[in-house]
């Protein structure tokens, strides 16, 4: 059972110009729990935190840690009053080998030489006790990020932390790594360590932590013991209002009985997919269901034209097309949003018009301007119509929230007029409220522009609310496809795990 409070903050708030990022907000952490901290984009979360590291200077409010207040002006104050943070973005040096991130600034020494043997004895010692065993002495970027994620906790516990900041771990971890990482938070908690655990993952909070605290638009919702807090409340509280309209599909379509679109017969590329056919229908959505390396993005890149196949072929209402590049297959109406926004979707330094007017550009070609007036025409009407929370059309987009980017990246391809739309894991690390919006307009899209729309996501109950027919992948092949009442959870499992006979 969690112990005495840890860490108390109280009437937390901070300014900036013409926004209260947060108002009067409490939270405490109390030794021996994991403690999620919740809401959507935009609620506060990253500035309480930065605030308790120090980053940015509280506006007023108090911090007190062991039942003693402290004011951390940087991140390194915070770490000389035992907090320690591990970001969603691993920020140790590739370049150097696992022990010397461990301990860089504090290496042991010898002589006024850094002792290197104790180094890398000391680091084995803590992998050990993280239940990872690893040679040290290699680079830290020979490593996939679930280990690198291990060597950032390693570093927070070795400068003795008594309040551990998990910012988004489990974003870029599949399923084992994922459960890996929570035997190890297990047993830090066990050790007596405060854990602020920040996520977007429900079925993750109610898996592993104590308490959830739970910011909206800045201020305190409310904080509650998570066996208590049914999650439809948990939701509903997050968004501030009822889900309703976004809990299920009509899955009494008969999606087969519209006009094919799109035809993928015996597609095989080698080390991606093999032997893959597919219909794809006009005014459907149809989701791509498998773990990770099922071939899931790998079919999608091959149906936008990024990879060539290395047999089979594939059809537009009836036509044989081949794509030597996605310029062809946007020149024939394929959308294509990418599973990772920030290094393949949006361009950071160009403002909000401009990253949704580039497909739209690229596809009349360098020497065929478009207009200012009818940028800015294009970006207001999708501002507009895909509630795009932005101050201005011309603000850079690495200013807006993940969310509002991913919006971004929608608008720039539904600009274009596609007639199939793809997108790969279109609401990932998005919260709960606009996970909500994105999956209604993708369903919209269909039934009212009879779109045909690829939807690739790892949630299974995202999945089931939104997609009309399910193709399921598994270790790179097609083993089965689900309509109707068959799209639940536990028919997609079984198909996923090779329950159910193809």
């Amino acid at each position: 059972m969690p112990g005495n409070e840890l860490l108390t903050m109280r009437g937390i708030c901070k300014y900036f110009p013409g926004v209260k990022a947060l108002q009067n907000v409490d939270f405490t952490l109390k030794s021996g729990e994991i403690h999620a901290l919740v809401g959507e984009n935009g609620a506060g979360k990253s500035t309480l935190i930065k605030v308790l590291t120090g980053v940015y200077p509280l506006d007023a409010g108090e911090i007190f840690m062991c039942g003693k207040q402290i004011e951390p002006h940087s991140p390194l104050d915070a770490q000389r009053e035992n907090i320690s943070t591990v970001y969603q973005e691993i920020n140790l040096c590739p370049n150097l080998s696992v022990a010397e991130n461990i301990f860089i600034g504090r290496e042991p020494r010898k002589m006024r030489m850094i002792d290197w043997k104790t180094i890398n004895k000391k680091a084995k010692e803590l992998l050990n006790d993280l239940n990872l065993d690893i040679d040290v002495t290699k680079t830290l970027d020979s490593f996939p990020v679930a280990v690198q994620q291990m060597v950032a906790i390693a570093r927070a516990i070795d400068i003795e932390a008594k309040v551990l900041i998990l910012d988004e771990p489990t974003s870029s971890l599949d399923e084992v790594e994922t459960q890996h990482l929570f035997t190890v938070v297990r047993k830090l908690k066990g050790k007596g360590l405060g854990i602020i655990f920040v996520t977007h993952f429900i079925n993750q909070i109610y898996e592993l932590c104590d308490r959830i605290t739970i910011l909206r638009n800045g201020e305190l919702v409310g904080t509650y013991n998570t066996e208590e807090l049914p999650r439809v409340q948990l939701i509903s509280k997050m968004i501030g209002k009822e889900l309703g309209d976004i809990q299920s599909v009509s899955k009494n379509e008969d999606v087969k009985s519209k006009e094919v679109y799109m035809t993928a017969n015996n597609i095989t590329s080698y080390g991606c997919i093999n032997n893959f056919n597919l219909d794809i229908y006009k005014g459907e959505v149809l989701g791509f269901a498998g773990l990770l390396g099922s071939g899931r993005t790998e079919t999608a890149e091959i149906l936008f034209g990024i990879n060539k196949p290395d047999k089979g072929s594939l059809s537009i209402e009836g036509k044989p097309v081949k794509f030597s590049d996605p310029s062809d297959a946007v020149n024939h109406k394929i959308a294509f949003c990418p599973e990772d926004r920030k290094t393949q979707g949006i361009i950071g330094d160009l403002s909000v018009r401009e990253n949704i007017i580039l497909a739209m550009q690229a596809k009349n070609g360098i020497w065929s301007h478009i207009p200012l007036k009818e940028q800015e025409r294009i970006a207001d009407e999708y501002i507009k119509l895909l509630q795009i929370k932005v101050s201005s059309k011309d603000q850079l987009i690495k200013n807006l929230s993940g969310g509002n980017q991913q919006k971004v990246i929608i608008a720039r391809w539904l600009a274009t007029n596609p007639y199939l739309l793809i997108l790969d894991e279109p609401t990932r690390g998005i919260d709960i409220g606009t996970k909500a919006e994105i999956q209604k307009m993708i369903i919209e899209l269909a039934k009212e522009k009879d779109m045909s729309v690829i939807f690739i996501s790892s949630e299974i109950d995202e999945m089931i609310r939104t997609c009309t027919r399910l193709a399921v992948l598994r270790d790179r092949e097609k083993v089965g496809e689900l309509v109707g009442k068959d799209i639940n959870s536990d028919e997609i499992m079984k198909t996923i795990a090779g329950g159910v006979d193809q």
